[in-house]
């Protein structure tokens, strides 16, 4: 779900007191669990990459009394399914030829009584620690369609793309922002790229029996970006229809010295260029899955809190739900949000989403099991309709054991699928 990120004014000492006292008193987690609740645990595509691996994890999943897996099955760019679009990852090694991860996780959990849905990361495509072997590789293939931070619009400007040096360069940017930038990202600005997801949903939901497709990573990084020449052309002909000559003309001068003239003179009609190709994508992924199998329940993770997701990530969520682009929503809930802001954020996305299912993404990494009650509890108070806890395998690697998804599951809601 990407980074959790959020403002704190109560000290997570504090947090822990006030949740513990609440758990003794019997105030969160299971005692107000309302009747249907998702239960979801996110699963990360390096938790299902043997055949052992699925086995485990579904086992875990059931006994702890989740009824709702999130399995990322495309991560980093790499399939963790028999996708004639985009290869397997290496990581399933030689199993690849035989092992299908998606498929043997529908049968145990679907045999298990888990509904499944398949977590695809749209645009986050490759990490910067170390970049993907294979040359068959969007970021190889198609790196035209990279986004490109504002820092590097004049350094790449007279860089070929076929250059090695076009994606070093950005690869070493990228890990100088480790803090506010996760990877490298593909652009929802080129219709290729989009026809190129399209083709890979379409692929996914045509043969397997999903109960659901969850769409993580739809976002720009930071409002920084898309830079590239190709995301600049694009916004150029689409702004010169709709400003006068005068503007134009100044444009025009401006950049010949300056490749962001066109960006930097029509602001707004920039950010709002950049999120409707956005909102366009998710629709259109959406439309992909609910033509192949319209019983299929659509959703995405968002930024909580509307007008962040839109300053931090020109992600428009609000016009998602308003319209009814997506069948649920899960927003990212960070780790050190306090009780108000926290509750004044929920109330938000569940009064604008109205009818629509919102399911709380609640990272436990850096929370204890008290705090994570406690974030539970907010959210069972302000009226969403599940949980989605993140993730597997931070909650069964060490510094935990392997009970410690079981002792977290029956903390925050009662066994049983």
């Amino acid at each position: 779900m990407g980074r959790e990120t959020g403002a704190t004014s109560l000290s997570l000492v504090a947090l822990a007191i006030v949740g513990l006292t609440l758990l003794m008193a019997g105030g969160v987690g299971a005692q107000s669990q309302p009747v249907g609740e998702i239960r979801a645990l996110l699963v990360p595509a390096r938790s299902i990459e043997s055949a052992q691996a699925v086995n485990r994890m579904v086992q875990a999943a059931a006994q702890a009394g989740f009824n709702t897996l999130l399995v990322e099955v495309r991560g980093r760019g790499q399939a963790y399914f028999r996708s004639g679009v985009e290869a397997m990852s290496p990581a399933l090694g030689r199993a690849g030829d035989e092992f299908d991860p998606l498929a043997q996780t529908l049968v145990e959990a679907h045999e298990a009584g888990l509904r499944v849905h398949a977590l695809v990361q749209v645009n986050l495509v490759a990490g910067t620690d170390g970049l993907p072997a294979r040359r068959d590789h969007l970021i190889y293939q198609h790196p035209e369609w990279l986004m490109v931070p504002r820092d590097l619009a004049a350094d790449l400007r007279t860089v070929d793309v076929r250059d090695p040096d076009y994606l070093g360069r950005l690869v070493r940017w990228t890990r100088q922002q480790r803090a506010t930038v996760e990877g490298l990202y593909v652009s929802p600005l080129h219709q290729g790229m989009q026809t190129y997801l399209a083709a890979l949903v379409s692929d996914l939901a045509r043969q397997y029996e999903l109960d659901g497709v969850h769409f993580d990573s739809v976002q720009y990084p930071t409002p920084d970006f898309d830079v590239s020449r190709g995301a600049l052309a694009l916004f150029k002909a689409d702004v010169r229809g709709r400003v006068d000559a005068d503007a134009r003309a100044e444009a025009d001068v401006l950049e010949r010295i300056d490749p962001l003239a066109y960006p930097t003179l029509f602001p707004d009609e920039w950010n709002r260029f950049r999120q409707s190709r956005l909102t366009a994508l998710v629709t259109r992924l959406r439309n992909v899955v609910r033509s192949i199998r319209p019983g299929t329940v659509v959703s995405a993770s968002v930024t909580l809190g509307s007008e962040r997701a839109q300053a931090e990530h020109l992600q428009d969520w609000r016009t998602w739900v308003s319209n009814g682009f997506l069948d649920a929503v899960a927003p990212v809930v960070g780790s050190r949000e306090s009780t108000p802001a926290l509750d004044a954020e929920l109330s938000e996305i569940r009064a604008l989403a109205g009818t629509l299912p919102v399911w709380a993404g609640i990272g436990t990494a850096a929370r204890t099991t008290a705090q994570t009650a406690l974030v539970v509890d907010t959210a069972r108070r302000r009226g969403l309709d599940g949980l989605l806890l993140l993730s597997y395998d931070s909650l069964v690697s060490p510094p935990n054991t392997s009970d410690y998804l079981l002792t977290l599951a029956r903390t925050v809601f009662t066994p049983g699928p």
